[in-house]
């Protein structure tokens, strides 16, 4: 068993009888370590009021908790809202005391509103978000290139949407201080670990001093610089990118439509690339490309920032109009992820576990899947439903996908940001020849993230019939929305189980119904929703849903008694031609690791 100390930096030695405190760091190391002292005064923002959350200090032993999750991001605060529809209580420990600074992420995709849906907070960020569904690309004041995102009946939500990150998360702290079986530990710095085969030993400092929290599971949502993965001593693989942007917000008033703007080579930034967004309260995002040799220091001094962003304004005409800047900071691309997202009791999410370009809108869209596919899995182990080999599914699903986003987002930022001075040359000649010939434009599109198929995962029934079916969703896929009336969607009707989906108005034969209860009793949640063409309950069926002109029969390719079976964080991994229990009870015991 390894202690891993995360932080021994020695402020000055002291003798020990003179130590005020005697933690179990300066007993190793020597040392005093001043306690950890997060900031207390509100962020400044222009469009966003800053709350600061008490800290939490442990009143005597501090008992061990099924789950604790390292960072309060949105990805950590998903996945803790996530585990709590599972029924699993959790901890979160955020090191710092408010949400976090600046807009950071602000595009959000039609799976990630549902996901959002799910957890409960899909209503405050489409009341105040920004929706959108075309983007424009402009070389030499010329527009090459215009993306329109596919928009079907069936969707509840916009292909995407623009809300400040910061914004985000205050809705989902919201719904964690709804929600009983969360708590978030604000002012709370994990300093340290020890894994056994039970569990996780948390050293935690705050600033009332440290104190130490056994957990069963670890997940580290901690983000890009993890605190977790570097005690762990482990290591992404993948590529990272010479080119650096810097992100400007900016409040502007801008009589312009909410789309992604991305200009090439302009002439106050040549042979480089800058994107705009609109975002909610009059702000709007600049991201434009540094020159390979200035410092993220010198492009962040105000004067420089000013310089560009009126140089740009400027080329759009728009020069003279006034603006404040809210936020800045520099990113560069990276295309990285550890080959592993489960180290014995601690997983790896979001940031934590990968790290990929913002082209195509991936990073955060990317880790509320991971959140939504390790929630029903952890929940399932940790309440003794499934194996604890029902976890490896999540690597290789999540690293598979994962690994796919680096393949496609490869190129849009190859040609975002040319690597070398072939792929420059490449990209200047795409761009020359896109002024009058339309067959190269499409290489402007830039591939936006989406829902990852799960085609190859190990979850997927051996024994159903989705080789024969020429027709509706395969396995794999995110299960398809359907609109079933005003305000009303399938999405509404799914929660925190697996979904028998069928088709026609045939009552659930008494095996099938029996094998179901089976399930239910091994603490392996099925809800049966049943599409009937006549408005009459199908008997059997936890809901029944009229489906009187067969749309959602068509939608899913389905025939009278065709059959679904969707997994908790949506995707399909069986369907059927016509459905017996035993073959029920095959994919049930594929889909929980039991087989």
């Amino acid at each position: 068993m390894t202690f891993l100390v995360i932080r021994a930096l020695c402020l000055r030695r002291l003798p020990a009888d003179t130590r005020p405190h005697d933690t179990r760091a300066e007993r190793l190391f020597g040392c005093r370590i001043t306690m950890h002292k997060p900031e207390t005064t509100p962020r400044a923002s222009l469009y966003h009021t800053y709350r600061v959350y008490p800290h939490f200090a442990p009143q005597g032993d501090a008992p061990t908790v099924p789950v604790t999750i390292v960072g309060g991001g949105p990805i950590g605060m998903v996945t803790a809202l996530a585990l709590a529809r599972h029924g699993v209580r959790c901890v979160v420990l955020q090191a710092e005391q408010q949400v976090s600074e600046g807009s950071r992420a602000i595009v959000f995709t039609r799976r990630s509103q549902e996901i959002l849906q799910a957890v409960g907070v899909a209503d405050a960020v489409v009341a105040n978000g920004l929706p959108w569904t075309s983007g424009n690309s402009y070389y030499r004041g010329q527009r090459v290139f215009r993306m329109e995102s596919p928009v079907d009946e069936d969707d509840r939500f916009a292909p995407l949407i623009n809300l400040q990150q910061n914004v985000l998360e205050s809705y989902l702290v919201d719904a964690i201080e709804r929600e009983p079986l969360v708590e978030i530990r604000w002012g709370n710095k994990l300093i340290g670990l020890t894994q056994d085969d039970e569990g996780v030993a948390l050293q935690i400092d705050t600033p009332e001093g440290e104190y130490t929290q056994r957990t069963s599971w670890l997940v580290a949502a901690d983000g890009a610089r993890s605190t977790v993965r570097t005690a762990l001593g482990l290591r992404f693989e993948g590529a990272s990118y010479e080119g650096r942007f810097v992100i400007a917000d900016i409040r502007i008033d801008l009589d312009l439509p909410t789309e992604r703007l991305a200009f090439f080579a302009p002439d106050w930034n040549p042979g480089n690339t800058v994107l705009m967004h609109r975002e909610p309260g009059d702000i709007w995002r600049v991201d434009y490309q540094l020159p390979v040799d200035e410092t993220s220091e010198h492009a962040l001094q105000p004067e420089t920032i000013r310089a560009r962003i009126n140089a740009q304004l400027d080329m759009m005409g728009l020069g003279g109009k006034p603006w404040e800047l809210d936020w800045c900071s520099v990113y560069s691309a990276r295309a990285l992820t550890l080959p592993d997202y489960v180290h014995g009791r601690v997983l790896f999410a979001g940031d934590a576990a990968h790290l990929l370009p913002i082209f195509g809108v991936r990073g955060a869209n990317t880790g509320f899947q991971d959140a939504i596919d390790l929630s029903w899995k952890l929940a399932a182990v940790v309440k003794g439903a499934a194996p604890t080999p029902l976890l490896a599914s999540y690597t290789h699903d999540r690293v598979g996908a994962a690994r796919e986003i680096i393949s496609e987002a490869g190129k849009s930022t190859r040609f975002m940001t040319p690597p070398s001075h072939g792929f420059r040359v490449l990209r200047d000649a795409v761009l020359d020849l896109s002024l009058d010939h339309e067959f190269v434009r499409p290489l402007f599109h830039w591939r936006t993230s989406r829902a990852h198929d799960y085609r190859h995962s190990p979850l997927n029934s051996s024994n159903d019939d989705n080789a024969t079916m020429s027709a509706g969703p395969t396995v794999g896929a995110p299960t398809p929305n359907v609109k079933l009336g005003e305000n009303d969607y399938l999405y509404d009707h799914l929660g925190a189980a697996f979904h028998l989906v069928t088709f026609g108005d045939a009552p659930l034969d008494d095996a099938l119904r029996q094998a179901i209860v089976t399930w239910r009793e091994r603490g392996v949640p099925v809800k049966v929703i049943a599409f009937a063409l006549s408005e009459h309950t199908v008997a059997g069926a936890d809901l029944t849903l009229p489906d009187p002109t067969g749309h959602a029969a068509a939608k899913y390719g389905a025939a009278d008694g065709t059959a679904y079976l969707v997994r908790p964080d949506h995707h399909i991994c069986a369907r059927w031609l016509q459905l017996d229990a035993p073959r029920l009870a095959s994919a049930l015991a594929q889909a929980t690791a039991l087989t």
